[in-house]
């Protein structure tokens, strides 16, 4: 590894000479009360879609399986066809809930990456 000269300064927090403050930027952004009620939706919503994919995956590939495989989707038996595919289509889908309902949550609490002016945002 080259050597740095004196100009390029690395930050490390674990470093006495560079102590890691105390920040104060998420008390302005959000009140504690609010901070939990942030984070009791984003986990409401991560539970809610969690239990929609062990549903779908589990429950219809393979607990109801055997019920399911009189009906065919695309001319295979439905719960072969869930346990191959179905779960991994719900699982893309949920993915783009996910990131809708996210957006939608951080608007409501005000840390919304695109209110930011940031341009970071996706």
């Amino acid at each position: 590894m080259a050597d740095k000269d004196e100009t390029d300064t690395v930050h490390h927090h674990d470093n006495q000479d560079n102590p890691i403050g105390h920040s104060t930027h998420d008390a302005d952004v959000m009140s504690e009360t609010r901070l939990g009620d942030y984070w009791r939706a984003n986990l409401r919503l991560l539970g809610w879609l969690l239990s929609v994919w062990f549903i779908f995956s589990f429950g219809l590939g393979i607990v109801f399986a055997d019920t399911l495989d009189s009906f065919t989707i695309l001319g295979f038996p439905m719960g072969f066809w869930f346990a191959q595919q179905g779960g991994i289509y719900v699982f893309v889908i949920l993915i783009f809930v996910y990131v809708v309902r996210m957006r939608n949550i951080d608007k409501a609490f005000g840390v919304s990456d695109e209110d930011s002016g940031t341009g970071d945002a996706l």
